[in-house]
């Protein structure tokens, strides 16, 4: 059990040390952002800009033309809502290479309450034209992701949670960054288990469970509950909202014909929209949208408002057999 944060926040060190042009930004956070790892170890090439985000953004910007590789950090709502303005017009319209990666994003920020739980972030970042957004589910992958988006050329935003996440990637696995994976077929194989080539039948299921951040390990307990009914189910980590993995979408909707979608944001416009959006266009097919329903978070326990917003296993998995019924139905 580790929180993406921490992961970040190592996986800077190690950059920071292959790669002088490397840089890091924060917005006065950078003991709950875990910045200040690369901060002690770095002081030259930290910078805190105190509370001022959209400042931080421009000097990103700034940083990034000259040349650096910038790493800007803060806390979701603040990077994705009060910096918007910086972010799109000072970062994404030039097509700068700064990586936002924002933390205590969703409602596992717990009693900070509704100020401080971005569930919006995944939908205004992906609404901006040219900006990656990733949400990876578990330490290892965020250390992938981190690492792809220090090589990327472009801006990159990197969505990370507050409250530890049990692992999903064993450490090391050879993840795809930018492709979608399978970590629990029909048959009940695990990630890196599936035959890559040949070997397709365990993606043969009644729905097809598409989850990123803290939801991915739901999804996983789901798959059991649904196992146990007699539901075959493939629960499918996207940590690439955008651009989507597309290729495997499709032969999911042909294999599957049904899906679950599974985020801690809301349901508008961040996974379940993405994927809607998609699979309307090019192979309609019924989609269950799990998240936040319009509504603002609030103060509890991480635990307490999972239960509370519908977030929960037993979600997922009623979600599945609506999505099933209705792939009957068509």
């Amino acid at each position: 059990m580790k929180a993406t944060r921490e992961a970040y926040g190592e996986t800077l060190v190690e950059l920071g040390r292959e790669h002088p042009e490397i840089v890091v930004l924060d917005a006065d956070l950078s003991s709950s952002t875990m910045t200040s790892k690369f901060a002690k170890e770095f002081p030259e090439r930290f910078f805190n800009f105190g509370i001022a985000e959209a400042n931080m953004m421009g000097a990103a910007a700034g940083l990034a033309r000259s040349g650096k590789v910038p790493f800007a950090s803060t806390f979701a709502v603040f990077a994705s809502g009060r910096a918007y303005d910086q972010v799109r017009q000072s970062i994404a319209y030039p097509g700068f290479n700064v990586k936002i990666a924002a933390s205590h994003g969703g409602l596992t920020v717990g009693p900070d309450g509704a100020s401080h739980q971005a569930l919006e972030d995944v939908a205004l970042m992906r609404v901006i034209p040219g900006m990656t957004v990733i949400v990876p589910a578990d330490a290892e992958e965020t250390r992938q992701v981190v690492r792809w988006a220090a090589a990327h050329d472009g801006p990159v935003y990197i969505r990370l949670g507050r409250s530890p996440v049990p692992d999903v990637f064993p450490q090391g696995a050879k993840i795809q960054p930018g492709k979608a994976s399978v970590v629990k077929d029909a048959k009940g194989r695990g990630f890196g288990e599936m035959r890559p080539e040949g070997e397709r039948d365990g993606l043969d299921a009644d729905v097809a469970i598409l989850a990123n951040g803290i939801m991915v390990s739901k999804c996983l307990e789901a798959w059991e509950i649904l196992t146990a009914e007699g539901i075959k189910s493939v629960v499918v980590d996207v940590a690439f909202v955008k651009p989507l993995d597309e290729k495997t979408l499709i032969e999911l909707a042909e294999r599957c014909g049904a899906f679950v979608t599974a985020e801690e944001h809301s349901v508008i416009g961040g996974l379940g929209g993405a994927v809607t959006e998609f699979l309307s266009e090019n192979r309609p097919c019924p989609v269950v949208r799990v998240g936040v329903r319009d509504r603002f978070g609030q103060s509890g326990t991480p635990e307490e408002l999972l239960v509370e917003y519908g977030l929960t296993p037993g979600h997922v998995a009623e979600a599945a057999r609506k999505a099933v019924r209705l792939k009957w139905a068509v």
